[in-house]
């Protein structure tokens, strides 16, 4: 498949990838392309007027900038929407779902048709199982995307990135480049942790995230640098 898109994976759950993802909307937004995000797999849901929901679902949605119809078909944006938050192979069994690849390609072709530029958001780290025998890195493999990993600045980074690095390489898959994202506002030697990061990591820094209590994905989108990332698009 040729890159229309990148797929946003990071070194764990809840390390910001949702931030990054709609922040990346925006960024490439404000450079004029088409832009709508995508989560093929997601945990978690609440009922919002009667309606399952997923919050990064909705936070991917509102940062998108195609078609209202577009963002709003969730056949497309989220193929799979698993109401409980847990591994999502041990909640689509619980819910009766076997997370199907090639339907997820099927969605993801339908929006690269519509828009200039897709961002499709991983669920949980890199290798997470998303059946008996496929995980995140069969779909990321399977989509072909560019990969950016977003690093969740906090103790066991460094480990926790190199890995998901080697496994995104084991792969055959392209290091776009990676986001460091400080969720722990007191974590020692920050400066040196992040050196050792851009010295080691097989792509660019592309943004540097501040801790924030209240994170808003619009005002994050003026620190990404997306035209590192206008070569790769096809």
């Amino acid at each position: 498949m040729s890159p229309h898109g990148f797929f946003i994976t990071g070194t764990d759950t809840g390390i910001g990838k949702s931030l990054v993802s709609a922040a990346l909307l925006h960024a490439f937004a404000g450079l004029g392309y088409r832009a709508v995000g995508m989560k093929p797999v997601a945990a978690g849901a609440d009922k919002i007027e009667g309606v399952w929901c997923n919050e990064d679902v909705l936070q991917l949605q509102a940062a998108s900038n195609v078609k209202a119809e577009v963002v709003t078909n969730t056949a497309w944006v989220n193929p799979y929407l698993l109401r409980v938050p847990i591994a999502p192979h041990i909640a689509a069994e619980h819910q009766g779902v076997v997370i199907e690849l090639p339907r997820i390609r099927d969605a993801y072709e339908h929006l690269a048709a519509l828009a200039d530029v897709v961002i499709v958001e991983g669920v949980g780290g890199f290798r997470v199982p998303l059946s008996a025998t496929r995980d995140s890195a069969d779909l990321a493999k399977y989509l072909g995307l560019p990969i950016i990993l977003v690093v969740g600045m906090r103790l066991g980074c460094l480990n926790h990135a190199l890995l998901t690095a080697e496994a995104i390489a084991a792969r055959g898959l392209q290091f776009a480049g990676w986001v460091a994202n400080r969720i722990d506002p007191d974590m020692s030697a920050y400066a040196e942790n992040l050196t050792a990061l851009r010295t080691r990591l097989p792509g660019p820094l592309l943004a540097e995230l501040p801790y924030t209590t209240q994170p808003d994905a619009h005002a994050m989108s003026a620190l990404i640098v997306p035209k590192k990332l206008v070569a790769l698009l096809a």
